[in-house]
């Protein structure tokens, strides 16, 4: 099963430009984020276990964990833990899958508004039990939709 994006037009055009990357000369290069080595991986394993929940949030939010960091984390017993991975577009779609039918709404809910959310786990908070889960999925299609006739639409003109 492949895992789908929920990107809009203007978002891609957007992804397509940065994607070439800031040269050296510019000022953002100074601020890039520093190559991911064995040791931050291996931290934010660590972070993952630690007794706090909030610094196992912040684990759960990166997108360089490791799959079973990712895994353990959406056992975690903290609703907010489990949040955040939901939260994050770098949460492999089989742990979204398991979260797609985790016990807190909340954790549903942001798993809907995921954009790497797969398709199976969208049918399924379709026909969730929350009324608030169902509407964000019936959102995030109606979005979708406007967005595949936008690109049909050759008549519409960027400003």
């Amino acid at each position: 099963m492949s895992c789908i994006r929920f990107n809009t037009t203007a978002q891609r055009a957007q992804l397509a430009q940065a994607s070439s990357g800031p040269r050296k000369d510019e000022p953002v290069a100074a601020f890039l984020s520093p190559e991911i080595t064995q040791s931050k991986v291996d931290r934010i394993a660590r972070l993952a276990r630690d007794a706090n929940p909030k610094i196992r949030e912040s684990a759960a939010l990166s997108y360089h964990a490791p799959l079973a960091v990712y895994e353990a984390l959406s056992k975690d017993p903290n609703e907010g833990v489990r949040t955040c991975l939901a939260r994050n577009r770098a949460t492999p779609c089989d742990v979204l899958r398991t979260l797609a039918r985790d016990s807190s709404e909340t954790v549903r809910a942001f798993v809907a508004l995921n954009y790497s959310v797969p398709a199976d786990a969208m049918a399924l908070l379709a026909q969730d039990a929350s009324e608030t889960v169902q509407r964000i999925v019936q959102w995030k299609d109606s979005v979708r939709d406007e967005d595949a006739k936008e690109a049909e639409s050759p008549e519409l003109v960027s400003l």
